[in-house]
C-alpha cells in the first residue's frame, strides 16, 4: 500500500515578486496624478519587502492597490502583504514598510493541522519546522484536503509542494 504526500509552505516566488515590483513601478510613472509626487516604491533589505512613500495616506493607499492588482495578475496571494506597519511621515512625505509573510510558525501549523484533522481524520498532518506534511493512502483524500486548506480564510498564503 502506497503512500502519498505533499507539504504545505508559506512562501512567495521571488521571481513573481520582481516582476510585480518592476510592472507597479512601470504603472505609477504613467498615472497623471502621481505626476510631480513623491510616489514611489522601493525595496525593504534583500528584497524581503517594499517600501511605499507617497504625498499622504491616501496616495499610500492608491499604490498598495496597485501593487496588489499586479499581484492578482500575476496569479500572487494577496496575502503575503504584510500590512500592519506605522505608517510614518516626515519632511511632507508619507511612507510605510510593508514586509512579505513568509514561513509558518508554530500557531499557524497548529491551525492548518487542527483544519484538516477535524475534516479528514484519515489523513496524516505533522509540522516538520516550518513546513507541515500530509500524508496518506489515498490520493483523493490529499487532493480534498488541498480544496478544503484554499477554502479556508487564513491571513498567510499557503502553498502546496513536494508531491509525492
Amino acid at each position: 500500500m502506497a503512500n502519498f504526500s505533499f507539504d504545505i509552505v508559506s512562501e512567495y516566488d521571488k521571481a513573481e515578486m520582481n516582476n510585480v515590483f518592476d510592472q507597479a513601478e512601470r504603472e505609477m510613472s504613467q498615472r497623471y496624478d502621481f505626476k510631480g509626487t513623491p510616489a514611489a516604491i522601493e525595496w525593504l533589505d534583500d528584497k524581503k519587502g517594499i517600501k511605499v512613500i507617497g504625498n499622504g495616506e491616501w496616495q499610500l493607499d492608491a499604490i498598495i492597490d496597485i501593487f496588489r492588482k499586479k499581484l492578482a495578475t500575476r496569479g500572487q496571494d494577496q496575502k503575503v502583504l504584510d500590512l500592519s506597519g506605522e505608517i510614518h511621515e516626515s519632511n511632507l512625505k508619507t511612507s510605510k514598510d510593508v514586509p512579505f509573510r513568509q514561513g509558518l510558525d508554530q500557531a499557524k501549523a497548529k491551525s492548518i493541522t487542527k483544519a484538516i484533522r477535524d475534516t479528514y481524520p484519515k489523513v496524516k498532518p505533522v509540522i516538520q519546522g516550518d513546513v507541515v506534511r500530509v500524508t496518506s493512502s489515498s490520493k483523493d483524500e490529499l487532493q480534498g484536503v488541498m480544496q478544503l486548506l484554499r477554502s479556508q480564510d487564513f491571513d498567510f498564503p499557503l502553498n502546496f509542494t513536494n508531491y509525492r
